[in-house]
């Protein structure tokens, strides 16, 4: 234990949240001006687009984009960290004075674990509460979607006159304000008797009020109303479960999110994957510190910085694919989210620590 609050630990520790916080703001940088190119082809058809409200739209979705990216982060950090600490020979003089690997990576994997606490607590609530902002601005101006899929999440609902089938572009408010909403209202035969485009819709009691509306059914021509209701029997608890992405729920918050779309009978799956990961994203840092290790621990000399660090790349990337794949299995009910959430984190902590030990140990 006294080797984590050694003068060399502290020394270690402080380069290495140096060089994370360096590769942190320019990627951040770079994030905010791909996100505002993609922001941009994606809303700037609206009439109230403007660059500064693209940019201002983009700065909101910078926290959760971090977020997914923050564990190459971590990893290209690490290799660039003990790849300096090699270069100036302070690796060299370390073991020599008797310092084992597992003991100056220590604090690098301290490091992480604090890196994933401070993710999961404080900048995922940031994340959820600016996309949930970014949304409500998006709703409000008529913009589009803020997602990145442009596909609408889709709701039946049944009356006595009817189903009717509902989707719209974007939502806010835990999905009773709607942007570019539409509406198809079937008959008690399953027919299609109408259909509803409203630039907004607002749940009201017991109604769906649209504005700005065209109507059209059947062969007559199409019908423009500034106002308009359709009777629901959604509740916005049962609304909020089925259009709120994970992305905008906090972390405190998922645990109640899951009950409550279990008690509606809704898959929950989604919510209890955004949980897991979370929960298991302290770990998976730390495993990047031995994945960074595995590649870059061996004396550099000129010529080989670049094959570590593909190297270091490639891996993170290897791990990446594998943790999307075995996500679209627990998507598709195949295996459980919290088995999806820490295999890939046990994977490569097994690789990182076995190659370590075969070098470190013989």
């Amino acid at each position: 234990m006294s080797v984590l609050f050694s003068t060399l630990s502290r020394y270690f520790f402080r380069r290495y949240m140096a060089t994370f916080l360096m590769y942190c703001l320019g990627l951040l940088l770079v994030i905010l001006l791909v996100d505002f190119n993609e922001t941009s082809r994606r809303l700037s058809q609206a009439e109230d687009y403007s660059i500064g409200l693209g940019m201002l739209v983009s700065a909101l979705r910078v926290p959760t984009v971090l977020q997914v990216i923050i564990p190459f982060v971590v990893l290209i950090a690490s290799i660039a960290s003990l790849m300096q600490l090699n270069s100036k020979y302070e690796l060299v003089v370390t073991r020599a004075a008797g310092i084992s690997a597992w003991q100056f990576l220590a604090p690098v994997i301290m490091a992480n674990i604090l890196i994933g606490v401070i993710s999961v607590t404080v900048l995922n609530t940031l994340a959820a509460q600016a996309m949930r902002l970014a949304e409500d601005i998006v709703v409000e101006r008529n913009l589009g979607s803020v997602r990145t899929s442009d596909a609408p999440p889709w709701l039946r609902q049944r009356t006595e006159d009817g189903d009717t089938v509902l989707g719209a572009r974007a939502s806010s408010e835990g999905g009773t304000r709607l942007s570019g909403a539409t509406f198809f209202l079937f008959d008690k035969d399953q027919r299609i008797k109408e259909r509803l485009e409203a630039e907004s819709a607002k749940l009201g009691d017991g109604v769906w009020e649209l504005t700005n509306v065209k109507r059209i059914s059947g062969s007559r021509p199409v019908e423009e109303l500034d106002f308009t209701t359709v009777p629901t029997s959604l509740k916005a608890e049962f609304i909020g479960e089925s259009l709120t992405s994970p992305e905008t729920v906090p972390f405190f918050e998922l645990r109640g999110k899951i009950a409550t779309a279990k008690s509606f009978g809704l898959p929950a799956t989604s919510y209890e994957m955004q949980f897991h990961r979370l929960l298991a994203l302290p770990a998976l840092l730390a495993a990047m510190t031995l994945i960074a290790a595995m590649v870059s621990l061996k004396f550099v000399r000129f010529g080989q910085s670049l094959t570590v660090i593909l190297g270091g790349i490639l891996a993170g990337f290897v791990l990446y694919v594998v943790s999307e794949l075995i996500q679209a299995f627990a998507n598709a009910g195949t295996i459980p989210p919290i088995v999806a959430a820490w295999l890939p984190v046990l994977v490569a902590s097994a690789c990182g620590t076995t190659v370590l030990l075969h070098k470190e140990d013989g």
